[in-house]
């Protein structure tokens, strides 16, 4: 698989806040490495040069409050932390799951995610990925390196919704999908993808809103917004919480100049995503 080498495609489609008013309809996060306008990389600059002193500032502070919270012993708080192991576990339960997608297209390579959804190997993924290729197959690297050709069983550009399907051969492990309106704001979640063509890769949050009004690319959704580190690569891939249960499908980030993640990460609603993969298998086989 292909190793990505900077923060290009696939960024996802546009998103564009209905509460952030920068004169012009919100906070774009630039597709495909595309410069933002003049003027709107100036307001940026400001916003990340005031960002940076708060950032700088609380981390600071935090690492004065650990070393005094600590043992009482000049011991920092931060040595006494363990990993949760229940998302070590569910780290486990999941990448086993999840590929690596590689498509060959107009304008270059597009890298991006999937995860497995049945024991028919059927693989979801983000529409704006298999969108950049020139006929029906994509390349897709499992977890132990394998790689194999899977088949374009169909897309739905206003959902972002796509399914692959791999051959039997590959055995992916397909993960469990959470119950409609289970997810709660606050519970920790994995994001696990391939971000810069890094297979494999988990990063952990939480669910930072839910039913959050977006416009991603030129239509409005309701998303799962979370803080877990997304970028480029991410798109398509799992969004799960503590049990391994796929709570949505990540598809796109906010950023300031276009770089990487912020902590905005927004994901299609696991529900919304299954229906249009279950009428799209229907349809496609």
């Amino acid at each position: 698989m292909a190793v990505q080498t900077g923060l290009g495609e696939p960024r996802g489609p546009w998103f564009v806040s209905p509460n952030l008013n920068t004169g012009g309809g919100g906070l774009p996060v630039v597709p495909d490495g595309q410069a933002p306008p003049d003027s709107t990389v100036r307001r940026r600059r400001r916003l990340l040069a005031a960002l940076a002193v708060v950032a700088l500032s609380t981390a600071s502070g935090a690492a004065a409050g650990g070393y005094v919270a600590g043992t009482g012993r000049g011991e920092p708080a931060a040595a006494q932390a363990s990993v949760p192991a229940d998302l070590v576990g569910t780290a486990a339960q999941v990448v086993p799951g999840v590929v690596s997608i590689r498509v060959d297209g107009r304008g270059g390579t597009a890298t991006g995610s999937g995860f497995a959804i049945d024991d028919q190997q059927h693989v979801v993924t983000n529409d704006h990925i298999v969108a950049r290729g020139k006929g029906t197959t994509v390349q897709v690297e499992a977890s132990d390196g394998r790689q194999v050709t899977a088949r374009v069983v169909g897309r739905d550009t206003r959902s972002d919704i796509a399914v692959l399907r791999v051959p039997p051969s590959v055995g992916l492990t397909p993960l469990p999908l959470a119950k409609p309106g289970a997810t709660r704001v606050g519970e920790p979640v994995l994001a696990v993808g391939s971000p810069l063509g890094l297979p494999s890769t988990v990063t952990a949050g939480i669910v930072s809103a839910v039913d959050r009004q977006v416009r991603l690319g030129n239509n409005q959704h309701t998303a799962v917004q979370t803080d877990a580190s997304i970028n480029p690569g991410n798109s398509g891939g799992p969004l799960v919480n503590a049990r391994g249960e796929v709570v949505g499908v990540n598809t796109a980030i906010a950023t300031i100049d276009g770089n990487g993640s912020i902590g905005i990460g927004f994901a299609i609603p696991i529900e919304q995503a299954q229906q249009v993969a279950d009428t799209i298998i229907g349809k496609g086989g």
